[in-house]
């Protein structure tokens, strides 16, 4: 098994668009250098449905480490979930209750739409039941759901208002994130505000829901995961230099370069892969 690429899989050549559109993987971006003798990682594709369905588990264990490392805990609040390759009304999701630095690939549950455990032990968080069910509902495209209670994503989702384009890291979602209003602070358990939440989310690849929190999504674990953490991090920049004065704003026709050469899907799942590497070396535990 080869836990840096997946069980037996094989590499795509350029993947195409995902969630949240922006690009058309490696071919024509500034992402990457242009020479034609160098090697670079590839999301791998399966045929085996079994196979994709461990990997994607793995990853999804792995997605959560990385968010527990990254300090993204707030008690039993957060959920990442992955559909199944083979069932698709039903995702894989970490338990409730359990550390983000403590699960592994056998921990995992398996979840209908309906809201029954089809595989595991452990109860699901009924808020993230009700809000990535009807996410992944909405969107066949999407693969993979984020959400946690991280510090500077809450915070910032009090403001109301989308990210800036202040860093060349927030323009990777730059036009490509909404705000979700309603329901506004209330904990997200009843089935129609979970669909409210999707519809908010739209076609994009993250939502900011006001006075919760970030959630992202994506066409692999890897790119959700990654496009989480970078708006963790770009809502923390974005305080910080609004705190100290009024930052200066990237014109829009800059801004939309930027995210077409670092905001699209591929670029979303590399980006990740340096956590991920580290998370194998030094947890590999959550393979159990």
């Amino acid at each position: 098994m080869d836990r840096t690429t997946g069980t037996h899989g094989h590499h795509e050549t350029d993947p195409g668009t995902g969630p949240g559109g922006g690009g058309n993987g490696w071919r024509g971006s500034a992402f990457v250098p242009r020479q034609e003798d160098l090697e670079l990682p590839l999301p791998p594709v399966f045929t085996d449905p079994a196979q994709e369905r461990e990997h994607r588990k793995q990853r999804l264990a792995g997605a959560c480490r990385v968010f527990g490392r990254l300090g993204f805990s707030e008690g039993v609040a957060g959920h990442i979930t992955v559909r199944d390759p083979e069932y698709t009304d039903m995702f894989w999701v970490n338990p409730f209750g359990m550390s983000f630095r403590h699960v592994r690939v056998s921990d995992l549950i398996l979840v209908d739409h309906e809201g029954q455990v089809r595989h595991g032990r452990r109860p699901v968080n009924r808020a993230g039941f009700v809000i990535h069910s009807a996410i992944h509902a909405a969107r066949p495209d999407v693969i993979a759901a984020c959400h946690a209670h991280a510090v500077h994503g809450k915070a910032f989702s009090s403001l109301g208002r989308p990210l800036d384009p202040i860093t060349q890291d927030a323009c990777a979602v730059y036009e490509q994130h909404a705000v979700h209003r309603d329901g506004a602070g209330a904990v997200v358990v009843e089935e129609e505000a979970g669909r409210q939440l999707a519809a908010g989310l739209g076609p994009h690849k993250a939502v900011i829901h006001q006075n919760h929190g970030i959630f992202t999504v994506g066409g692999s674990v890897d790119e959700a995961a990654w496009w989480f953490i970078s708006m963790e991090r770009s809502a923390q920049a974005q305080l910080l230099a609004e705190a100290a004065g009024t930052p200066h704003l990237i014109d829009p026709e800059s801004a939309r370069y930027t995210r077409d050469q670092t905001g699209f899907p591929l670029a979303g799942w590399f980006s990740f892969q340096p956590l991920w590497d580290e998370i194998v070396r030094t947890e590999p535990d959550l393979f159990e």
